[in-house]
């Protein structure tokens, strides 16, 4: 019991610093945030810029294939149980409902945590191995405002747009395999899921976005920048960044679900 309770207490105090330090490092992030709408110059835009390019539009393809794969699946699972009822013609309704609620979002969310959260990491933690942010800190450049910063905005302002991808290529994929496998009318098919769709689930999918993209960029960029040793330490942070993003993409999710849909009105 004294093993156990030991172990138990130090897995807590480990989250607890984990969450400090990140939240100190997001406040810092958002100090910065700040200050750039006084003095713009702060963020670097080319780094920006070539987060922005590498976030947004090479992932497109992937967020498009991911999303229109699932927007398949779901239509088929949900067919297979709505016939049961003789309900298949809301198959669509619920299609659009569930891509834009909870699919869309966390679908960008985690292909973009192993596409980019993994290569912040280890990008951020190479440059502290070959010592290259301490040499940012010598020439009196934070590595905060240089490498933290223009990647949590690139990321804060494309994962909502993928987002927004992911939901009409799973709508699409559902679409098309309403109109040709289930044989629903085209037009009764985007009457109904139109009809489903409220403004609420629109932007609070969006919502949700948003915040798992500042997760993942914080938790990305905070395993780099604490990597020490060599080329086992960076692939450890690398795994570590991925695997902790994941998980809190997927508990804050639960909460902003209880939150959004029992506080917001529709």
């Amino acid at each position: 019991m004294k093993t156990f309770a030991g172990k138990t207490g130090q897995a807590i105090l480990f989250v607890l610093a984990g969450v400090a330090r990140l939240s100190t490092l997001g406040a810092t992030v958002g100090r910065y945030v700040a200050e750039s709408f006084i003095r713009p110059r702060v963020i670097p835009r080319e780094t920006f810029f070539h987060q922005m390019v590498m976030i947004g539009i090479e992932s497109t393809a992937i967020i498009s294939l991911v999303g229109a794969s699932v927007g398949t699946v779901l239509a088929l699972q949900a067919a297979y149980s709505l016939k049961t009822f003789g309900a298949i013609m809301y198959t669509g309704s619920l299609v659009s409902v569930a891509m834009t609620r909870e699919l869309g979002p966390l679908i960008a969310s985690i292909v973009i945590c192993g596409r980019i959260g993994a290569r912040m990491a280890a990008e951020i933690g190479t440059m502290m191995v070959q010592e290259e942010v301490d040499a940012l800190t010598t020439m009196g450049i934070n590595p905060i405002r240089y490498l933290v910063l223009p990647r949590c905005l690139a990321l804060a302002l494309m994962l909502p747009c993928l987002t927004v991808i992911a939901d009409m290529m799973g709508m699409l994929g559902g679409f098309l395999i309403g109109i040709t496998g289930l044989g629903i009318n085209p037009y009764v098919y985007i009457a109904k899921s139109v009809d489903a769709m409220v403004l609420k689930d629109i932007y609070t999918g969006l919502l949700k976005s948003f915040i798992f993209s500042i997760l993942i960029a914080l938790v990305s960029c905070h395993q780099g920048l604490s990597v020490s040793g060599g080329a086992d330490a960076v692939g450890k942070a690398t795994t570590q960044a991925v695997v902790i993003s994941i998980v809190l993409i997927i508990v804050v999710d639960c909460l902003a679900t209880a939150v959004i849909y029992y506080a917001l009105p529709t």
